[in-house]
């Protein structure tokens, strides 16, 4: 009569020291030995730790050499869950036969039709190619939508795409207009490709994800030790405990569970809802970006200093999910227009202060904002994205001030010129002359006289006079109008949670999802497990918590030291 000895040096938790001693009862059935915890009994404790060639050695010499190499696995094999049964057909198709369920039989055919139907549409929708197929299609469209410029008048078309000359032979305005791509983002053709590839989405989620999770999720024991070692990894510890083997993998992150002398553990369940994560994220951007196409509103106005006007009066809707808001009623007032200039006389930044007035004139918001540093209020964005020359503030003769309107003069290339004209004769004569203005930006005039001959430059802030044909002119202020764009985008919000939760579960999905099952045989735990990536990895954890597994080592227990 022998006894398997543990080392008492070793720390237990009383849980752990309770589910050693429950267990042990089956390891000391199949053993016919004692295992003693607790007081030191009259014979020797002994563990010892055999290195890992040991056991290697003994797994050649026990195993047969065709479980010694590892078999091929057939991809397209069943899965197959130990201890668990499928569910009743009584359950899984809402009544037996027999129809308990008192429907009538037509009722039921019907029933019976749709479910076909909805199990035939999933298959399809769920194809991998057609996923596949769709994204090319709605990347295609979106280079389209570059190529083709978005938002212009019909008469644009009509001209860039004559159907005399059609471009690529069969491209021309007709196909534009139809089609709906001179507003890609929000024709029926894009947003049916989105449509689409959602609902291939969702599918394959509940076709393929969920029922892989689920799967994942059921903890099974394995209760034959030739199927442990048809695993990818397989190996065997003699004269070891499996509830040494439990605790061990434990302290490495494993939830483990035991039923007698089997065991099952796993760890990177987090991988296997990686996916349905990824692809809810991609839903969120696609919703996000199809209520940013259909769902917002834009509008573009250039303000003069000191004037103000009303969001709603310059914002125009993108689509048919496109409602005001009660901000709309907003008042926007331009308190001061002014510009940056760099040393060679170009404008280098812009800036607005901006006052909001509620509708009983109360002011909401101010700010002074400037390219790439928006105002945001209720949902609006209020962008600088340009300006121009409103009015030319001088006193004639000094009398005024007078407000001289400043017009835009075609130039080629970007440079901006303004310009403005002073009557100094009858007004109403078909010859009429005058004092003429050019203006490049709002820091100096450029004055030629009557005859067209230079005759000055002033700054508006010198108030310095000048005298032009008989008249004295002084600038007294240049007024500017600043260029402003407003827009509402609802998806924003959507989109930066998708793409967010894309990193997130992007990352997450590299996580292995590890299981392993053991079996006490005697005083030998056969050992196996599988991963779902980086299996060399797996292999390498694996060997190294087997290595910590002490070995149980049998005396003669009159032995005395």
């Amino acid at each position: 009569m022998s006894s398997l000895l543990l080392n008492p040096n070793r720390a237990f938790s009383p849980l752990s020291r309770q589910v050693l001693t429950a267990s042990f009862s089956s390891l000391c059935s199949i053993s016919n030995a004692r295992i003693l915890l607790g007081s030191r009994p009259t014979a020797q404790r002994v563990v010892g730790f055999k290195p890992r060639a040991s056991r290697d050695s003994f797994d050649a010499e026990a195993l047969p050499e065709s479980n010694t190499k590892k078999k091929s696995r057939n991809n397209n094999k069943k899965i197959i869950l130990f201890g668990s049964t499928p569910p009743p057909l009584s359950e899984e198709r809402g009544g037996s036969a027999g129809n308990s369920s008192g429907k009538p039989a037509a009722e039921g055919s019907s029933w019976v039709f749709l479910q076909r139907a909805f199990k035939r549409v999933l298959a399809v929708l769920s194809n991998l190619p057609l996923a596949i197929g769709e994204m090319f299609t709605i990347a295609a469209l979106m280079a389209l939508g570059t190529v083709i410029d978005q938002g212009e008048a019909p008469d644009y078309y009509f001209q860039k795409y004559p159907e005399e000359n059609p471009v690529f032979g069969f491209v021309t305005w007709r196909w534009v207009l139809a089609l709906g791509f001179d507003h890609m983002f929000t024709s029926p053709v894009f947003l049916g490709m989105l449509i689409l590839l959602a609902a291939s989405l969702m599918a394959c989620t509940y076709t393929t994800q969920i029922p892989l999770v689920k799967v994942a999720r059921r903890w099974s024991f394995i209760h034959s030790a030739e199927t442990i070692r048809k695993q990818d990894f397989a190996d065997s510890l003699p004269q070891a405990s499996i509830q040494d083997l439990g605790i061990i993998l434990m302290g490495a992150g494993y939830e483990i569970f035991l039923k007698g002398p089997s065991l099952y553990a796993f760890k990177g369940m987090a991988g296997r809802f990686a996916p349905i994560g990824v692809h809810l994220a991609m839903l969120l951007i696609m919703a996000g970006g199809t209520l940013s196409a259909a769902g917002s509103f834009r509008g573009s106005v250039t303000v003069p200093q000191g004037l103000n006007f009303v969001v709603g009066d310059v914002m125009n809707p993108n689509g048919v999910l496109s409602f005001p808001s009660q901000e709309f009623d907003t008042e926007v007032h331009v308190n001061r227009f002014y510009m940056d200039y760099y040393d060679s006389g170009e404008v280098s930044q812009f800036y607005t202060d901006i006052s909001l007035y509620s509708l009983d004139g109360k002011e909401l918001m101010r700010k002074t904002i400037r390219v790439n540093d928006p105002l945001r209020y209720g949902g609006i964005t209020i962008y600088q994205t340009d300006w121009g020359f409103s009015a030319l503030q001088i006193t004639k003769n000094g009398e005024g001030p007078f407000n001289l309107a400043m017009a835009p003069l075609q130039l080629n290339g970007d440079k901006k010129l303004f310009g403005t004209f002073l009557p100094t004769g009858d007004a109403d004569s078909p010859n009429v002359k005058g004092i003429s203005m050019l203006a490049r930006d709002l820091q100096s005039i450029v004055l030629y006289d009557q005859e067209g001959k230079f005759a000055g430059v002033r700054r508006p802030s010198s108030k310095l006079p000048i005298d032009i044909d008989g008249t004295r002119i002084v600038i007294e202020d240049a007024i500017g109008s600043s260029g402003l764009d407003l827009k509402t985008d609802p998806g924003v919000p959507l989109v930066y949670a998708g793409f967010g939760a894309l990193m997130l579960t992007t990352c997450i999905s590299y996580f292995s999802h590890s299981q392993i099952w053991a079996l006490q045989d005697g005083t030998t735990v056969i050992v196996g497990g599988k991963t779902n990536r980086a299996m060399l990895q797996f292999r390498d954890e694996v060997n190294r918590l087997l290595d910590e597994v002490p070995e149980l080592v049998t005396i003669d227990k009159n032995f005395n030291g």
